[in-house]
């Protein structure tokens, strides 16, 4: 069964902070492993798009500094990174290449990168995940969340941990391709980013199907 949903957040445009709420729909008939997916990367220019997945026990006391990853500095999103892989009762991560998102697109690729964090996660019993319905969840039990990351946990930590795992890779890639200030902007397009484009073109980590310099981030 596959369900879509539009967080209350998403719906009223005001900021939420994320709970456990979602996770008990499916805590309550039984479903002790439900599983939190989101991926960070899907808009850059450059660099890989990566996945997280995240499952917590019923219980699961939250820090009070716990909130959507957009909302945070980058030192509250390692400490809140380090909190995660403590406490939950399993996290996964997957990617895929700017390589395969030029080959299946960037809304296929970011379903890959996902279902591999989950398979990598082990057997779960439900899985929500961020964004509108992706392909390849239907023969899944899961729930699209629209908004999701700013009120599901599960949902929040898995875009915790994905995005400060791209961020460092991309801050290590930029030593190998000095000039695009990657270790600032991870590869998404900034005005300097953008600058270096036109100035010296794409590396080979760059997504020839999007619009690079342009000004947009959508596929051509």
């Amino acid at each position: 069964m596959r369900e879509e949903l539009v967080s209350s957040a998403n719906a009223s445009g005001r900021g939420e902070r994320p709970t456990f709420r979602y996770e008990s729909r499916y805590w309550r008939t039984g479903s002790v492993r439900v599983a939190g997916v989101d991926e960070v990367g899907r808009g850059a220019l450059a660099g890989p798009v990566v996945a997280a997945a995240c499952m917590f026990a019923p219980g699961t006391a939250l820090p009070e500094s716990f909130a959507e990853s957009k909302r945070l500095t980058p030192r509250q999103r390692r400490r809140l990174a380090e909190w995660i892989r403590q406490h939950a009762v399993a996290w996964a991560l997957g990617a895929a290449s700017h390589r395969e998102i030029d080959r299946y697109g960037i809304v296929d690729a970011t379903a890959l990168a996902m279902r591999r964090a989950l398979g990598r996660l082990g057997p779960v019993d439900h899985v929500l995940y961020d964004g509108p319905s992706l392909p390849g969840f239907d023969a899944t039990s899961s729930t699209a969340i629209v908004g999701g990351d700013a009120v599901c946990a599960s949902i929040a930590a898995a875009s915790i941990l994905a995005k400060v795992v791209r961020d460092d890779l991309m801050a290590r890639l930029a030593s190998r391709f000095p000039g695009y200030g990657w270790d600032e902007n991870a590869g998404y397009g900034t005005v300097a980013h953008r600058l270096a484009l036109r100035r010296w073109g794409p590396t080979p980590l760059h997504r020839r199907s999007f619009r690079l310099g342009s000004g947009e981030e959508e596929e051509t």
